[in-house]
């Protein structure tokens, strides 16, 4: 490829006319807990304080980063692009807790990005000569400081750990393909090759423990949600409550499986971080437990709309109680005294007003129904036979063929 630059000079830093500034980025728990804080983060001046908090929040590596790094010489690729390692004679000089720190400026994350793509596509034989690598190695760091390109979570997160810093683990069993022989190949490392793509889209076979079966999805869906990714599957295949197992028992149904899988993937940080892992689930409008399922989707949208409401609610009647103190005209305590200040008295509370106001119209009467039953959520949704009509409502495409549901062992 030749690469023409647009956005850059030869021989000049893509930075260098670029400002950059330093921010706080920090997240708190409702009662004021700090989560995580991080001070004197280096972003393009241009950079909102939101697109910051993600930056520094999600996507800088906080560990591991050696503070001592060398270049490691490889004889065909160009001295510029040589990938870095842990100088391990310099960081024995260095206190112990100080060896080790994590990435704190934007630029470190640009170049470990537009690096490793560089250093890929030098290896691969993609490029015309090196003026071409060191072109593109500066537009798309120059392109990435403006916010006129992005790769999706898994690069950031994950892609130029072992190209800039020599980060690596264990195999964790992913495949790769290998650009000179064109085969596919399980790697080595963690990090050498790592897992850059943001969506997956897995299989399911009616199977307990066996490769490619139920529990066996978790370990995959695992390894997908650890390293940044997101994965669908449509669990189609799986039999339904009480159907006949090999064995002579009867399966514990759908539901019970995809429950197991929902409560994994909110346990999992997805790349390490602050973000719950992306997991959408697919079943067939004819599957036998497919009303369970329905309902247990709008079981989940009522609980959404009850915290939802809830805050409203409070929020609506603070406002009030703040309002009817700050206004009042009496003395001393009595502002604060619903027996001496009538705006603050118990009977002008409207709560059923509140609830009207703040809740759509189509989702009051099951919460109604919620709240007259228990104070919890935990309710019966209403069956409403129009549901069982729609093969949209579970997400397949109308005439998609059904997978077999086969018996299991």
């Amino acid at each position: 490829m030749r690469i023409e630059r647009r956005y850059t000079k030869d021989g000049q830093s893509p930075y260098a006319e670029i400002e950059f500034r330093l921010t706080t980025s920090e997240i708190r728990n409702p009662d004021g807990s700090v989560v995580f804080h991080a001070d004197d983060v280096e972003v393009p001046a241009v950079w909102s304080q939101v697109a910051s908090d993600v930056l520094a929040q999600k996507y800088f590596r906080k560990a591991g980063v050696p503070a001592r790094l060398k270049k490691l010489e490889e004889p065909t690729v160009p001295s510029w692009l040589w990938r870095s390692v842990a100088d391990e004679e310099a960081l024995e000089a260095l206190p112990e807790k100080e060896r080790h720190i994590g990435e704190q400026s934007a630029k470190q994350v640009f170049d470990r990005l537009a690096g490793t793509w560089t250093y890929w596509g030098w290896k691969g034989g993609y490029f015309d000569s090196e003026a071409d690598a060191q072109a593109f190695f500066d537009e798309q760091r120059y392109m990435l400081a403006m916010q006129m390109v992005a790769p999706n979570s898994p690069q950031w997160f994950n892609t130029g750990l072992h190209w800039a810093y020599g980060i690596d683990g264990p195999s964790q069993g992913h495949f790769y393909v290998d650009f000179q022989t064109g085969k596919l190949v399980k790697s080595k490392s963690a990090y050498e090759h790592p897992q850059p793509h943001a969506c997956f889209i897995q299989s399911i076979s009616d199977d307990l423990v066996n490769e490619g079966g139920i529990m066996d999805l978790w370990v995959r869906e695992a390894r997908l949600f650890k390293y940044g990714s997101g994965t669908g599957s449509n669990f189609s295949r799986l039999r339904g409550e009480g159907e006949k197992l090999s064995g002579g028992g009867k399966s514990s149904g759908l539901m019970s499986f995809l429950k197991i899988g929902d409560r994994a993937a909110g346990a999992i940080k997805s790349g390490g971080t602050t973000r719950r892992a992306a997991k959408m689930v697919i079943v067939d409008v004819d599957h036998p437990d497919i009303e369970q399922y329905i309902n247990w989707k709008v079981r989940e949208e009522e609980k959404v709309a009850n915290l939802v409401t809830g805050s409203k609610i409070n929020q609506r009647h603070l406002k009030a109680v703040l309002k009817a103190c700050v206004n009042c005209e009496g003395s001393g305590d009595d502002c604060f005294d619903p027996d001496k200040n009538p705006v603050l008295s118990p009977s002008r509370a409207t709560p059923t007003s509140s609830f009207r106001s703040t809740t759509p119209t189509g989702i009051r009467k099951p919460i109604s129904r919620c709240r007259a039953r228990t104070p919890t959520i935990r309710c019966a949704s209403p069956t409403n036979s129009s549901r069982r009509s729609r093969p949209t409502a579970t997400g397949t495409s109308p005439g998609a063929p059904s997978p077999a549901r086969s018996p299991r062992p």
